[in-house]
């Protein structure tokens, strides 16, 4: 895997003040913020910034695209907790990012992104690869920067990691023109950071926080609603002392899973379009609903209408946007997830009484969970989720790209960590899984990372098990391979009557002999019987496998909320 860790944060710097160039500036500068690892791929426009990564040895992971760079950087985000370095050139390899960066910022990650640029001279002239990446990202960045004159670049660095890490984390990217780049003037990064527009709300308010207190002690049928947002403020030690002093039941977004132990007795399981039966009746019924770092999506509300029509909302968050945004809420509570529990565990109130209200949801636990038919030859893949989760024990590092294979893993593995389940929410980006589980063993390298994924997917951003085959990280490859896109699949078999356009695939690439290609192990799985085996064996090779799982090809994800419908008109919830 290269260099050590500590071997990069202990180098040497060199001493404040002295004369660089902006390339040295910027590497002097990552390695002031303690950056262990810069994910990226060189081009004309930042030769200077690839030179100097040479000259110092930082630790860089060459990507064999520019979108599986930033994906690795997003997967080394969510598990780490700090910032994801990704670093390209001008023109086709900064706009090879923007998915990536678009991505991020729908789910609150930390990325700093540093793009090449032409010369100031060359720039608004249509240059050879020069492409306005301030216009394009403007929408889909925290901030961005562009670098006009060296002595500026080490206060724009530093701004730049403050903004992506602080508040509601997101992307942050800094376009360096070449000519700015090898330049010289005088490195100073001891300057204070003042950014008067800038001040996220971190502590909440003591009047709010009581009102939520008394707000649970005058419930019958509260829920909290966990949600990404506990992650990234490393609140999850906060909210299992909340739950366990109040004894109120927990259900969970699509990003929010690992934030509550997935085994816990209280905790409900994933709400929304393919949420449990308990999880969104929970919402549909509650009275109270405390939703916590969450922003009430559409794919987690249903139809408005309908969302949690009998329950008080309060809403604890740190971007004060959200708050309102979607769903009116009575009790909104500004501030850092973490912090705002921590006032809720300090808080001397009266606990509610919630034992008719947990014998429901008990109720509806035992009469409706997940189910699926084991029937045929075919594996079923909500069974080969449910080994996955035997096998790991539950300790694995789980990353996905979007689809149904997402929406399985969402339901049949049982995150009981938090910042061990890394997929695409939002934007909900078809080839994230793999290069994001190639950042996540950067983040985590003593632990197993599966990267779950379609075979469609897959196929995106397949050209980075170079990386696995280079520097044999032991990522395993599951491949839930349907043979087509499935959830289109499903849509167009359920709305579209049976018209698939486009969502089968007639014929598909062998993908052992890929692995093979790549020297990395590979295996086709067809039989049920033999696939927990197979699969241990899997685990347990020392380095990099592809697994082609071959499931059934007609499997539907449910329980399903149709368009337009609300959580208490699911379909699917029986066999």
């Amino acid at each position: 895997m290269g260099p050590k860790m500590e071997e990069v944060q202990g180098r040497e710097l060199k001493e404040e003040y002295q004369e660089m160039t902006g390339a040295s500036m910027l590497i002097q500068a990552l390695g002031r913020e303690k950056v262990d690892v810069i994910f990226g791929y060189p081009g004309g426009a930042n030769l200077s910034t690839y030179d100097e990564i040479y000259r110092t040895g930082i630790h860089h992971v060459l990507a064999r695209h520019e979108q599986g760079a930033v994906h690795a950087a997003e997967g080394y985000a969510r598990v780490s907790g700090k910032p994801g370095v990704c670093v390209v050139t001008s023109g086709p390899g900064a706009t090879n990012v923007v998915t990536g960066i678009a991505d991020a910022m729908i789910d609150s990650l930390p990325l700093i992104v540093i793009t090449g640029q032409v010369a100031t001279s060359a720039i608004g002239t249509d240059a050879f690869q020069e492409a306005d990446v301030i216009g394009v990202t403007m929408p889909i960045t925290k901030h961005n920067f562009q670098a006009r004159d060296v002595e500026d670049l080490p206060r724009m660095i530093k701004e730049a990691f403050h903004i992506a890490t602080t508040g509601r984390p997101g992307p942050v990217l800094i376009d360096l023109p070449k000519d700015v780049a090898s330049a010289s003037g005088i490195f100073n990064y001891e300057q204070s950071i003042d950014l008067p527009g800038y001040q996220p709300t971190v502590i909440p308010n003591k009047l709010q926080i009581k009102k939520l207190a008394d707000a649970v002690t005058e419930a019958k049928k509260p829920v909290v609603l966990t949600g990404a947002g506990i992650l990234h403020a490393h609140g999850a030690d906060e909210l299992m002392e909340y739950i366990t002093k109040q004894q109120i039941p927990v259900a969970s977004t699509l990003l929010g899973l690992g934030a509550f132990p997935g085994n816990h007795e209280l905790f409900l399981g994933m709400v929304g379009m393919h949420g449990t039966y308990t999880g969104n009746m929970a919402l549909h019924e509650a009275d109270l609903l405390i939703s916590i770092g969450a922003r009430f999506d559409d794919r987690v509300t249903g139809n408005l209408k309908h969302f949690a029509p009998n329950a008080k909302v309060a809403h604890i968050d740190i971007d004060p946007a959200e708050i309102g945004k979607n769903i009116e809420t009575q009790i909104p509570v500004v501030g850092d997830a973490k912090e705002a529990l921590r006032m809720l565990n300090e808080y001397d109130g009266t606990p509610g009484e919630f034992s008719a209200w947990k014998e429901q949801l008990n109720s509806w636990e035992k009469e409706y969970p997940l189910w699926y038919k084991e029937e045929g030859e075919s594996l079923k893949p909500q069974r080969l989720m449910e080994m996955i989760y035997e096998e790991t024990k539950g300790e694995a590092v789980v990353t996905t790209d979007v689809g149904q294979h997402q929406m399985w893993a969402a339901q049949y593995y049982k995150f009981d960590n938090p910042n061990c389940w890394v997929t695409s929410g939002g934007l909900g980006t078809m080839g994230f899984g793999f290069p994001a589980a190639i950042g996540a063993q950067f983040a985590a390298p003593d632990k197993q990372v599966v990267a779950v994924l379609g075979d469609a997917g897959f196929q995106m951003t397949a050209q980075e098990m170079s990386i696995l085959q280079e520097l044999n990280l032991p990522v395993k490859i599951i491949l839930v391979n349907n043979a087509s896109l499935g959830m289109v699949r499903q849509w167009q078999e359920l709305f579209y009557e049976q018209r698939y356009s486009n969502s089968i695939f007639p014929i598909q690439p062998d993908f052992v002999k890929m692995a093979d290609a790549y020297n990395i192990k590979g295996w086709k799985i067809e039989d049920p019987n033999e696939m927990q085996v197979a699969l241990r064996e899997a685990l347990d090779h020392e380095g990099p496998v592809l697994m082609d799982c071959r499931v059934e090809k007609d499997e539907n994800v449910y329980p399903m909320i149709a368009p337009g419908k609300g959580h208490h008109e699911m379909e699917g919830i029986k066999p």
